[in-house]
């Protein structure tokens, strides 16, 4: 059916280098000031960012830049946690922050400038963070007349033209000019869509269409975009559960819905807190025809939680496979990513790991799991949707140490992980694939992929061979500025 504005609106509104610089200075303040409290050496992590970061040249430290390697690496992530007046208590609540790291010519600049939403504007007026987010409870002073009311568009980034859309998961996306950075204002895919969930995750098919969900309870809003990003359909369907939902993925023929056990229970802020974690109920996995949104297979799998899949595939047997990042429970989400924010004690949950699920065309559902602890999965974008080998994520993270240290390849034909690992003075995020110019094969791209380095209190770009990764960086470019972890990233 056509997806009703009114009817699933009403249900989510429930819901340069080598010198000092001013932000050099407070990178290393922040770290003294975590010092001298007892503070986590990852704290400068979710240290807040106070202003834009101009545009800078980066330093080459290590190596030389491929011949070839010229684009930018576009990331999203949440840049500013504390106010004055109150502040956010969970990492996914922060002001979104976009950064540009852009290379050309053996040469790598860095910009970041946050995203210039109603709720930012909002809270810096009055010094306070006071808008409900997905762990922050927020008061009664929050402005909230619609889902982008509270839009924090903090999680990820796609490129349009010579755009860039920030993504959330419950509201619009937020255009951003690829060549400066400054806000736009909120996309409407169509009049009487304004604000319905487009979520932070998006499918690019072979066809070169987009496919995207937005939740809202047991229903999904399913977008499909045309390559130029304008909307081609828009339908409303409905799930066999209310279950928290981060990402989806796709085949080249059909959309893959996976739902955790960790489903609503009551309403309620933060929106975190209206789910409850049932293990007993098992893991479901819905399979939706592209071509008919009205054709669905169930299948059920044990209990696992997650936030990232990679892009799946049809084997020739008809058997669809992904992979993802799975877990055994919500602790994280509900408590760890508290911690973070504190900047101090033992984070609970245990690190996800790489695991392969295979759902079989006679109803049978499997997960193996690869034993490689893992997060952030991501594969060749020339190989959306169709079958691959390999898949790149972070690694090293540890019970006790809440962020990743190292990167891996993962190579699902073999089952051998190449693997480089910075150690404890490294956070690692998330790394992309690039093609490199005039070459086809899987494992022949680079991987970018920036890192917080904490003993010298700034961020680092790291160019790896997809095919070598154990090698290490074949360059390394240094910033003279530490930014936050960010979450997620794509190359244009």
């Amino acid at each position: 059916m056509l997806a009703s504005r009114r009817s699933f609106m009403m249900g989510a509104a429930a819901l340069s280098a080598a010198v000092v610089t001013p932000e050099t200075v407070r990178a290393m303040a922040a770290m003294q000031a975590s010092a001298e409290a007892g503070s986590a050496d990852w704290a400068l992590a979710t240290a807040d960012l106070e202003a834009d970061v101009a545009p800078r040249a980066l330093q080459l430290v290590r190596g030389r830049a491929p011949a070839g390697l010229a684009g930018t690496l576009f990331r999203n992530g949440p840049g500013k946690f504390r106010r004055a007046g109150g502040s956010a208590t969970h990492w996914f609540d922060g002001d979104g922050l976009m950064r540009a790291f852009r290379t050309d010519g053996g040469r790598a600049t860095l910009q970041a400038r946050f995203a210039d939403t109603p709720k930012r504007r909002y809270e810096t007026e009055i010094d306070a963070v006071v808008t409900p987010g997905f762990g922050t409870v927020g008061d009664s002073r929050a402005r909230l007349g619609s889902n982008d009311d509270g839009n924090a568009a903090n999680t990820a980034v796609m490129t349009a033209g010579d755009k860039v859309w920030a993504l959330w998961e419950g509201g619009s996306p937020l255009e951003m000019s690829g060549s400066d950075l400054s806000t736009e204002g909120f996309v409407a895919l169509r009049d009487d869509l304004k604000g319905m969930p487009f979520q932070a995750h998006p499918r690019y098919a072979p066809d070169g269409t987009i496919w995207n969900i937005g939740m809202n309870g047991d229903k999904a809003v399913v977008w499909h975009l045309n390559a130029d990003r304008s909307l081609r359909d828009a339908q409303v369907i409905q799930l066999p559960r209310a279950s928290y939902m981060h990402d989806f993925t796709a085949t080249e023929r059909h959309l893959i819905i996976v739902m955790q056990p960790w489903v609503f229970d009551h309403s309620g802020m933060p929106y975190a807190s209206q789910f409850a974690w049932h293990a007993d109920m098992g893991t479901q996995v819905m399979v939706v025809d592209k071509a008919d949104l009205n054709r669905r297979r169930i299948y059920e799998l044990p209990t696992f939680s997650f936030f990232h899949l990679g892009d799946a595939w049809e084997r020739a047997d008809g058997a669809i496979q992904f992979d993802l990042a799975a877990g055994k429970d919500v602790a994280f989400a509900v408590e760890g990513a508290r911690v973070l924010i504190e900047g101090r004690g033992t984070v609970p949950g245990e690190p996800a790991q790489l695991s392969l699920i295979t759902l079989h065309t006679d109803g049978r559902a499997e997960m193996v799991k690869s034993g490689v602890t893992a997060e952030f999965p991501k594969g060749d974008p020339r190989r959306a949707g169709l079958e691959r080998r390999l898949t790149v994520h972070v690694a090293g993270e540890r019970g006790r140490r809440p962020l990743p240290t190292g990167l891996a390849v993962h190579d699902w034909q073999t089952g051998r992980s190449d693997a480089f690992e910075f150690g404890d003075g490294q956070i690692m995020e998330e790394a992309v694939f690039v093609p490199q110019p005039g070459r086809s094969g899987e494992g022949e791209a680079w991987l970018v992929a920036p890192s917080i380095n904490l003993r010298r209190g700034v961020t680092e770009l790291h160019v790896f061979e997809a095919a070598h990764v154990s090698d290490g960086p074949v360059c390394t470019w240094r910033a003279d500025v530490a930014l936050p972890a960010g979450f997620h990233g794509c190359w244009a």
